[in-house]
């Protein structure tokens, strides 16, 4: 195993919470992502003894779902919806804008590692289309040139902590609805921010 011992001892806590230890194959996935930047073989394989799974039960899993990246991704993951409301709104112009200003299509990583853009479905923002993601974090009302102003921010000011709310003030238009609860701590990398997970900002 090359996880540290602290995150072994966090996941090892976390797996104990469920009846069913193959249960907490999802979360375990995250803390992998966290750990080593993506999902690697050997973080599947600790998975795997964690859950009491094999490496192939968990790569199944993990090849299954669009959120668990099996290759490096860039610091900054930017993933643009391209879903039937956002299309309607502009998010192919948004989508070439992304792309263009990374230098890469969708679904590639910077040749600096910056960032990875891709686009995807549904993000449940239709009411504010087009929206885009930073490491998970919503933006929302987003045109092509704000696309391209936030991957050259991105870029220039490399922020640790990516919170959904400097973006939409930085780069976003017209929300669906302003969130009932603010979120300060924000994303540490192309992975959801879950604090238990030691995903969010503040963890280390």
């Amino acid at each position: 195993m090359s996880w540290s011992v602290e995150t072994l001892a966090r996941a090892r806590s976390l797996a104990d919470r469920y009846p069913q230890k193959r249960s907490a194959i999802m979360p375990l996935l995250y803390m992998a992502m966290r750990e080593d930047g993506y999902v690697t073989e050997d973080g599947m394989r600790v998975v795997a003894e964690l859950t009491g799974l094999t490496p192939v039960q968990v790569e199944s899993v993990a090849s299954f779902y669009g959120m668990f990246k099996l290759i490096p991704q860039g610091e900054y993951l930017v993933s643009v919806c391209t879903s039937i409301a956002c299309m309607l709104n502009g998010a192919d112009d948004v989508m070439s804008s992304a792309e263009e200003q990374a230098g890469v299509p969708a679904g590639e990583t910077a040749a600096d590692g910056v960032v990875t853009v891709e686009h995807v479905e549904c993000i449940g923002a239709c009411g504010g289309a087009p929206a885009v993601q930073v490491n998970y974090e919503l933006v929302e009302g987003v045109t092509s040139e704000a696309v391209a102003a936030m991957i050259r921010w991105l870029r220039e000011n490399r922020p640790e902590t990516i919170t959904a709310a400097e973006l939409q003030e930085r780069f976003g238009g017209a929300r669906s609805f302003d969130p009932a609860i603010s979120e300060p701590q924000g994303a540490i990398g192309p992975f959801p921010a879950f604090d238990p997970y030691r995903t969010a900002g503040g963890a280390s």
